[in-house]
């Protein structure tokens, strides 16, 4: 049988498992005398806020510490604001709404393009925040700086064409237009895994149309926004539109004030389904506008008659960016029978190539996860395959050589769906492969989940392209690709991954109400 044929290609490759290991292991940890410079060193701000034009301490003078993923050592120290500081940030921002909303598009446009210049030329400085604290490999936090830098940009060429319409009056004598305004202020709150581009995807659209922003930063990854504040000031944003306070211990009482207080007019939150729902509820004390976009459990489909290679190109990309921790990462690797071995195969001969180790290290392709939770929820996905009867092509071991928060990238066989990693959400660098028989039989099981963010599959048949992308329950389906994410493409979920659009066009619109005019008297006949 076919299946069996793949464990046994699986059992051999497994027996070269400790191959795999052996540059895995070959970094050290950097020493704490080996912390990064930056070329600007007033990019890194400690210990303060930024606050209608200012930085500003919390005002109970307490911080908290933020630690190197890689090597533990301290970075630095921000700000414990509390609903008290956070509710002076939205006072600040309410302030500045009443001016900054009546700025011409044009005029929002050019303070988004010299913001944009700025990150463009402090992009090496923002990369070296970004591996500091988040752990990614340098050369993947260029591309999150250029791809954060590409939301201003995009932003900023529409801020200057926020159109309304004429609508045709079933009253004789009446005119009717919309005009598109500003909701007011929002409040963003943005995840660790993407400390720059998460935050650019929700202020650029804000700033366009008018908003001004309280940015809540992550307390895993607060400096790549603090200096993001900074290249903010320095482009010339009005004081008190854009802020940007920091919490670790204190963050359910700074979410809370930016969800219920009624100057707050929209949320933006990106993170887990469960902390979704808790905001949300909150929102609804005062009805805000909300955009969520939440956990994903994304299936990754390879049908027979698709170009294998071009999948494994795909799966690596979908599966192993940021060691696995995206939203929008490949799951549920299903997989047709007809070409699982060959797929398997290849797929693991690619992760094998993999270098693990600190991302300031020449070499490393993939960096530690953020936290010993994130090592212990990929553990734990491994080690239940495991018990229920799959097989670890490779990996499946952390390296404590490393430091504690390294794992292997990982690749299992034979996966069923009663394994944990085919209904929870892993956020590691393990990847499970499903294998199927029809394509009715996978799109039912791809869509047995309660979320439905991304969806993938490959395959050369144009009828099974439209009907399976027509069919999969998802709010963005990837064809032949592993990458879907595009300043110009609109990025959101269904179900329990939320609701909202980010990017694009319709990200413009999560920012505005539409206000109905209705002109009365306007059909009277001149008078000659």
């Amino acid at each position: 049988m076919l299946f069996q044929k793949a464990l046994t290609s699986a059992a051999r490759i497994a027996t070269r498992s400790h191959q795999f290991r052996s540059p895995l292991t070959s970094f050290s940890r950097l020493s704490s005398t080996m912390a990064p410079k930056l070329r600007d060193p007033s990019l890194f701000k400690q210990n303060v806020c930024y606050v209608n034009g200012e930085w500003i301490p919390a005002k109970s003078g307490k911080t908290f510490e933020v630690h190197d993923p890689a090597t533990e050592q301290l970075i630095g120290t921000c700000p414990e604001f509390t609903a008290e500081d956070t509710r002076l940030a939205i006072s600040h921002a309410e302030t500045a709404f009443e001016s900054f909303r009546h700025k011409t598009g044009r005029e929002r446009s050019k303070l988004l393009r010299k913001w944009y210049d700025l990150v463009v030329e402090n992009a090496d400085d923002l990369a070296t925040l970004i591996t500091w604290e988040n752990g990614k490999p340098t050369a993947d936090a260029k591309g999150e700086v250029t791809y954060a830098a590409n939301f201003f940009e995009w932003f900023s060429e529409e801020a200057p064409r926020i159109y309304g319409d004429t609508i045709p009056s079933s009253i004789p004598g009446n005119r009717v237009i919309t005009i598109k305004e500003p909701v007011g202020v929002c409040g963003l709150i943005t995840p660790w895994n993407f400390p720059a581009a998460m935050i650019t995807r929700k202020i650029g659209p804000a700033l366009a149309v008018g908003c001004s922003v309280v940015v809540k930063a992550p307390g895993e990854t607060p400096f790549t926004p603090l200096a993001l504040a900074e290249l903010a000031h320095r482009a010339g944003v009005p004081p008190g539109v854009v802020n940007v306070v920091t919490a670790s211990e204190n963050t359910p009482e700074v979410g809370k004030e930016l969800t219920t207080n009624p100057t707050v007019r929209k949320i933006s939150f990106t993170g887990s389904t469960p902390v979704g729902k808790l905001l949300m509820k909150q929102c609804s004390t005062t009805l805000k506008k909300l955009s969520l976009e939440l956990g994903g459990n994304a299936p990754f489909i390879v049908f027979d008659d698709a170009d294998v290679d071009l999948a494994v190109a795909g799966a690596i990309a979908s599966k192993f960016r940021s060691s696995g921790q995206t939203c929008v990462c490949a799951n549920r690797i299903f997989v047709q029978r007809g070409v699982y071995d060959e797929f398997a195969s290849k797929f693991a001969a690619k992760v094998k190539e993999f270098k693990v180790g600190n991302g300031f290290e020449n070499g490393t392709t993939h960096g530690p996860l953020i936290h010993h939770k994130a090592i212990s929820k990929v553990e734990e996905h491994v080690r239940d395959a495991e018990k229920k009867g799959a097989m670890v092509l490779l990996g499946g071991n952390k390296l404590p050589d490393l430091g504690p928060n390294f794992y292997e990238p990982t690749v299992i066989s034979g996966m069923k769906v009663d394994m944990a990693m085919a209904s929870e959400e892993t956020f590691g660098p393990v990847a499970g492969l499903f294998p199927f028989d029809t394509e009715e039989e996978v799109v039912r099981i791809a869509n047995n989940t309660t979320v439905g963010l991304a969806g993938y599959f490959f395959s050369r048949d144009l009828e099974r392209v439209h009907r399976v992308a027509e069919h999969l329950e998802v709010g963005m389906v990837g064809v032949n690709t592993g990458l879907i994410s595009d300043p110009a493409s609109p990025f959101g979920g269904v179900k329990e991954s939320g609701f909202g659009r980010e990017g694009s066009l319709y990200g413009i619109g999560e920012y505005q109400v539409t206000k109905m005019v209705t002109y009365g008297g306007m059909g009277k006949k001149l008078q000659s």
